[in-house]
């Protein structure tokens, strides 16, 4: 399935596609999917099948993002498109690609148009713009969500496999739930603001919207680092995904806490999600809310809307009716904001950074319905700025508290609505959240955005990465016999402290024997390409030490070698040698050593 990120790169470099069909495909989909109100504009698709055929002159082995069409919302700076931020009064003509745009090409990916947004990002809901209401992919009568509301609808419907947002108060979080995806937050300042008009210049971040976690990070890494063109950057490396800790404690509100405004799914939906930490091997520790939501009212009711009246207050001096009206309404109310005002709500928010960072102190991440409920459009148009401000209840303090956020779908409702959940941590924690947010997403199973797309298998992380408490030194080790789940040898595994990470298969590469070994055992050996079969196994993790113990107890003829898997993929595992089979039964077609087991045990 070519439609994530990392798959389409993966065939982009095997030449199994090529970027020009990629980006063909997409500029498609965009004229089959037929919603002018998701772009604002579009790029000339000669010039981007161009620039996509000039790539194949490039070693695709440098570049992480090779031949990837990427939507950017229209408040991100992007050579060869305005930059309206969805009001046309204001528009200009950059003269060069915002930081974060010119990284994104530098790492191989293509621009290809300018998506719809909430005008001058002030607003969760996606309805306030000029150019029309994109419609919601999952369930056309909601809202779509906002104020990146283009971005994230073009990842929902299959457009584009990547996307950017903005996220001030919760914008790169809320349409990622209402579409089915994934929407990342990055900490603030580790994603250059250069090229980004503002909206509170100094709560904004650049965001990210994908179909996985891991095509996020992704795009992440490929965009951050320190930049000298904007003083908010923070020189604070990346860290890298790590496998789920051991210990894993969330964060989870007091009981009572929790405002779902009635909506009794939502609610619901959140507790399932809860249910599915705790299998997961979660613990989780109550949190106290309120000092959060005491933050959350500072965004709107204090001194920050004057950041938002600060950009656009020359045009509503000049053309106030060129600005949305609930727009204008909203950031008009900066200018009567006095610096009295602005000191004392900057002191209430330090004493309540401090409250936070200590109850950080005891927990890995806080966990939290990404929104309390979900309206429609229809709604939404006749009491606007109450229900956006609802929307924003578990968003908005985000960013004043200097924290880190990672929006997950977690269930879609019995009504078809989709539900989500956001992972919170403080600033430079990105790593750790998508470490642990990857392994939910997964354990969902949940199809990816509006076209029911299921989710590839969750890739095994590189070894020897760092993390607090992660498991760092954790081997992947690749077992198709005894050592299977419920099998003879399985006790040895758990012994050793061994975890199940997935189910998977080899490529066709390889033949299955049995072996008569006591206990019974399989004996796999690698053939010629393509003249062998796929076969069932499970990857499980050790430590490095127990993966030595292991291996050292490991009989002949059997040893451990580099199992390829059907993905791509390339573990340790059981393999056998071709001297070692002599008379053993080829027991291929049974795809596994469980199925064979299965029919040996009914004869």
């Amino acid at each position: 399935m070519t439609e994530t990120v990392a798959a389409i790169v993966a065939a982009h470099r095997a030449g199994a596609m090529s970027p020009a069909q990629t980006v063909a495909r997409s500029f498609q989909r965009i004229r089959d999917h037929n919603d002018p109100a998701i772009f604002i504009s579009l790029r000339d698709e000669a010039g981007a099948l161009a620039e996509a055929e000039a790539l194949t002159r490039k070693d695709a082995a440098q570049l992480p993002l090779y031949g990837i069409p990427v939507a950017v919302k229209d408040n991100i700076d992007a050579l060869g498109f305005l930059t309206t931020a969805a009001c046309p009064a204001f528009a200009y003509t950059p003269t060069h690609d915002a930081t974060s745009v010119a990284r994104l090409r530098a790492a191989g990916a293509i621009i290809i148009g300018k998506t719809n947004l909430d005008q001058f990002a002030t607003g969760l809901v996606g309805v306030r713009s000029p150019y029309g209401i994109p419609t919601n992919p999952m369930r056309g009568d909601l809202i779509p969500g906002g104020s990146s509301s283009g971005s994230a609808v073009a990842i929902s419907a299959g457009l584009v496999p990547l996307a950017l947002g903005t996220d001030t108060a919760g914008s790169g979080r809320v349409p990622a739930m209402l579409n089915n995806i994934v929407g990342l937050k990055p900490s603030l300042g580790l994603i250059s603001t250069a090229g980004l008009v503002p909206a509170c210049r100094t709560l904004d971040c650049v965001s990210i919207f994908s179909l996985t976690v891991d095509d996020a990070m992704t795009a992440l890494a490929a965009m951050a680092g320190p930049d000298g063109a904007d003083p908010f950057s923070r020189n604070r490396p990346l860290a890298v995904m790590n496998v789920l800790p051991r210990q894993l404690r969330l964060g989870v509100p007091r009981n009572g806490q929790l405002i779902f405004f009635g909506d009794k799914a939502s609610e619901a939906a959140y507790r399932g999600a809860l249910r599915r930490w705790t299998a997961l091997g979660a613990d989780l520790v109550e949190f106290d809310l309120e000092p959060l939501y005491e933050t959350a009212r500072l965004l709107y009711e204090g001194p920050w809307v004057a950041e938002r009246y600060l950009v656009i207050r020359n045009l509503l001096a000049s053309s106030p009716e060129a600005i949305h009206p609930v727009t204008r309404e909203i950031t008009a109310a900066g200018a009567r904001l006095s610096a009295a005002d602005t000191f004392a709500a900057l002191y209430r928010l330090q004493a309540l950074r401090r409250i936070a960072e200590r109850a950080f102190a005891n927990i890995d991440a806080l966990v939290l319905p990404t929104a309390p409920t979900v309206y429609s459009t229809a709604q939404v148009l006749a009491n606007p700025v109450e229900l956006n401000s609802r929307l924003g209840t578990y968003t908005n303090f985000v960013n004043l508290l200097d924290l880190c956020g990672l929006a997950l779908p977690a269930a879609i409702r019995p009504d078809d609505i989709p539900f989500g959940i956001t992972l919170l941590a403080p600033a430079g924690h990105d790593a750790q959240l998508a470490s642990i947010g990857r392994v939910f997403h997964a354990d969902t199973k949940l199809n990816m955005g509006s076209r029911n797309l299921p989710q590839p298998a969750l890739a095994i992380l590189p070894q020897g990465l760092g993390g607090q408490g992660s498991g760092r030194d954790e081997i992947v080790v690749a077992v198709v016999g005894a050592h299977l789940s419920g099998m003879a040898l399985n006790g040895e595994l758990k012994a050793l402290g061994g975890r199940l990470l997935e189910a998977a298969a080899t490529a066709p590469d390889y033949k299955l024997y049995a072996l008569g070994t006591t206990p019974p055992k399989p004996g796999m050996l690698r053939v010629e390409a393509g003249t062998g079969s796929s076969i069932e196994l499970e990857l499980w993790a050790l430590s490095a030490a127990a993966f030595g113990n292991f291996v050292a107890a490991i009989p002949p003829p059997l040893s451990i070698g580099t199992v390829r898997l059907a993905d791509g993929r390339g573990v340790k595992g059981f393999i056998v040698e071709p001297a070692d089979i002599d008379g053993a039964r080829d027991i291929s077609a049974f795809g596994g050593w469980r199925a064979f087991m299965a029919e040996a045990v009914a004869g």
